[in-house]
């Protein structure tokens, strides 16, 4: 009995990751929209899904990127320029998608547009530190969603959010992990509120990846303009060895990103050419091994694990 019941599961499993297997047509005949493609998973994936056929509407936040996208890509690649945290610029970006596209619709959204923002302990941060990466990374992408949803709904395409793991555990202090907790939250709502139109909405959590987001050099430049910056008492609560080791920690996380940007770019081709796309794409061993196991265990082991990589203080009790 119980090995009938093992062969049936294994068999259902074999079925499972097969279904995935089956891709959409026509992929000559559809629209992609991506936000951030200056540099990165989107630069990347503005690239590649151009080489696949898909007709690509690239958006850069600056000239020089746009440039250096198109000469890079088919004549087939079109590009706008586009800041998501300005209101404007998204409604007039929403209307020149929609001439691209024409009756066809959007078939895919990926919002991949994102900003780091500065990564320190709490108390040494104030309110505007947390608003920058939120309005990029939250607020930006709905608005981006918000003003394409009627295209996409029009296509019964799909959504790819790129989240992060810092989307389900909080390794560090600052905006950027707000930011990503609550993508997840607007993710998982949009997903079910689209079902019923046939709108598939996927998120990717990456773990650490080497592009500009995760630039050693400028997460220190940033650490050390705060530290400068902080009172005598809250220096004097850190220890003056602190700066030091927390800089030498951050030029360590370089020997722990994944290189390969194209295993995020996997998951936003399977998303978008899958006939079963899946509602979440964990990338790179990191956050395989280590983040997303870490986020379902208990928050007194999680807050152990992360608190022995975290620098202790020279001067903990002196407040």
């Amino acid at each position: 009995m119980l090995f009938w019941l093992l062969a049936l599961l294994v068999l259902c499993g074999f079925l499972w990751n097969y279904k995935r297997q089956f891709k959409i047509p026509d992929i000559a005949e559809k629209y992609i929209f991506i936000t951030g493609c200056d540099t990165g998973f989107g630069n990347l994936a503005a690239k590649t899904l151009d080489k696949k056929g898909f007709h690509v509407l690239a958006a850069c936040l600056t000239e020089s990127g746009s440039a250096a996208l198109k000469a890079e890509s088919s004549e087939r690649l079109c590009t706008v320029l586009l800041d998501v945290t300005d209101p404007e610029n998204v409604k007039r970006t929403a209307q020149w998608v929609k001439n691209q596209v024409g009756e066809k619709g959007l078939w895919g959204l990926i919002n991949n547009a994102g900003i780091l923002g500065v990564l320190a302990p709490t108390d040494w941060l104030i309110v505007d530190d947390y608003r920058e990466p939120i309005e990029v990374n939250l607020f930006g992408l709905i608005s981006v969603t918000l003003n394409m949803l009627p295209l996409v709904k029009k296509a019964q395409g799909r959504i790819i959010n790129v989240s992060s793991v810092g989307g389900r555990l909080a390794f560090c202090g600052g905006g950027y992990i707000p930011s990503k907790y609550a993508v997840e939250g607007f993710n998982d709502s949009l997903r079910l509120d689209m079902k019923a139109f046939g709108v598939h909405v996927s998120c990717i959590e990456p773990g650490m990846f080497k592009t500009a987001l995760s630039d050693p050099v400028l997460a220190i430049r940033k650490k050390l303009s705060l530290w400068e910056q902080l009172s005598p008492d809250i220096k004097q609560q850190y220890g003056e060895g602190y700066i030091a080791k927390s800089i030498d920690k951050l030029k360590d996380t370089k020997n722990f990103v994944n290189l390969d940007l194209s295993l995020v770019v996997e998951c936003m081709e399977h998303a978008l050419t899958s006939l079963f796309p899946k509602t979440r794409y964990v990338v790179g061993k990191d956050a395989k091994v280590f983040w997303i196991p870490l986020s379902h265990m208990p928050a007194v082991l999680q807050d152990f694990l992360l608190l022995k990589h975290r620098i202790e203080l020279d001067n903990p009790k002196a407040v």
